[in-house]
């Protein structure tokens, strides 16, 4: 585990009178309860012209199609078409594989409540400022774009797999990406996406179903969404399906030490006041695991990188509450109904007595798991051969010299 890395943020933020600048965030929550947000569709647009509807005549139509034509199978269903923005959303229907895998009794291969996680994010996205909570996806979104700035090329197809509000495309641009795909299961949230210079065409699917064709998509991008998904090696898969040769995955999710602050201060409280304790915190991917997944996958050229962020909060309800508020909240099936009141007070004095600091603040700790993997295409670079390197690792002290000797 590499050591807790400074955030490149410029911008300083204010909870509750604690304001931190560069290496600590801090950022305001308020408290939060489920809701609802239920779906409002129309049907496909007819193709022949003859029959088009008055609005399907309009300049944007065309390109709505072009569009639609990307999404496989038969269940897509037009959500929503606005003129003078580039923003244009989509429905498509993941059919009945992803109604099975959220069924309670599938088991341990379906560790979570994928409509529970919809009506959080849905709720969150539906709070009167979600803007205060996004610091940490933010944070991410801004780093997960910076490697893809890393690579010299111009991607004409990307695809954001779980994009929120659009977090990674608010740092993109047109000489980078030419067009983007951005694809969640909670329609609020892309009904407030962040502005972007890029055109984006909005979807609502599940990231266990990529409704896309295969080999369409130059990049792929994922930023802290994937750590809800039940089957992660059929996401791999998916988005290895829908990539083109030569085509680059560019992903960020939470690591197995996150919020370790927290887990440990409800578990110790609730063994002193109950006897025992449940999972309060929901179980993430390891480290070791995350390239054997993306090598079965299919990925090659494979760079697996792990980061800290460390976030300062007056106490741990605040930390409950932010995290309510990103639609974070914990949607194991084996999750525990309530917390007791004085487990709650109990924790929080945990948390304080081991974690705080002088300031009387406390840290959540988060980490961060960034991934690439490329699809194989013939024309990629290859390793050489084992054996076949003429200069011993034991002669780099000697470069200079064998450098000069070859030009001679």
């Amino acid at each position: 585990m590499c050591a807790c890395a400074a955030v490149s943020s410029s911008r300083s933020r204010q909870r509750r009178g604690l304001c931190v600048v560069g290496a600590e965030l801090s950022a305001p929550g308020t408290p939060a309860a489920e809701g609802v947000g239920e779906l409002s569709a129309g049907a496909v647009p007819p193709a022949r012209p003859d029959t088009l509807s008055p609005w399907e005549r309009v300049p944007f139509a065309r390109p709505l199609m072009r569009a639609a034509a990307l999404l496989r199978g038969p269940g897509s269903r037009l959500l929503r078409a606005s003129s003078g923005c580039w923003c244009r959303r989509f429905w498509a229907a993941p059919g009945e594989a992803a109604a099975a895998a959220a069924s309670p009794g599938s088991g341990a291969r379906s560790p979570f409540d994928r409509q529970l996680k919809r009506k959080q994010k849905n709720w969150a996205a539906l709070q009167p400022e979600p803007a205060k909570y996004n610091y940490l996806r933010e944070e991410v979104g801004g780093r997960v774009a910076d490697r893809v700035f890393d690579i010299t090329r111009t991607f004409r197809l990307a695809l954001d797999v779980g994009c929120g509000s659009g977090y990674i495309a608010q740092y993109l641009n047109k000489e980078t990406v030419e067009k983007l795909f951005q694809v969640d299961m909670a329609e609020n949230a892309l009904k407030n996406t962040m502005e972007t210079e890029i055109p984006t065409v909005s979807i609502v699917a599940d990231e266990e179903f990529l409704p896309f064709k295969e080999d369409t998509f130059d990049l792929v991008v994922s930023s802290l969404s994937l750590h809800w998904v039940n089957d992660l090696p059929r996401a791999f898969r998916e988005i290895h399906q829908v990539l083109k040769p030569d085509g680059v995955f560019i992903g960020a999710m939470f690591g197995g030490e996150t919020l370790y602050e927290l887990r440990c201060s409800l578990q110790l409280a609730e063994l002193e006041r109950e006897g025992g304790f449940s999972p309060h915190v929901s179980p993430f991917t390891d480290v070791t695991d995350l390239g054997h997944l993306l090598g079965r996958a299919g990925f090659n050229t494979l760079t697996v990188d792990t980061d800290e962020i460390q976030v300062n909060y007056p106490g741990m309800f605040e930390v409950m509450e932010d995290l309510q508020g990103m639609g974070e909240s914990n949607c194991s099936w084996n999750r525990k109904p309530i917390l007791h009141r004085e487990t709650m007070l109990a924790a929080a004095a945990i948390y304080q007595e081991m974690y705080g600091s002088n300031d009387g603040s406390v840290p959540a700790t988060f980490q961060i798991y960034y991934m690439i993997g490329w699809k194989f295409q013939e024309s990629q670079a290859r390793p050489a051969q084992k054996g076949s390197a003429t200069v011993s690792f034991g002669d780099l002290a000697k470069i200079n010299s064998l450098i000069s000797r070859e030009k001679k």
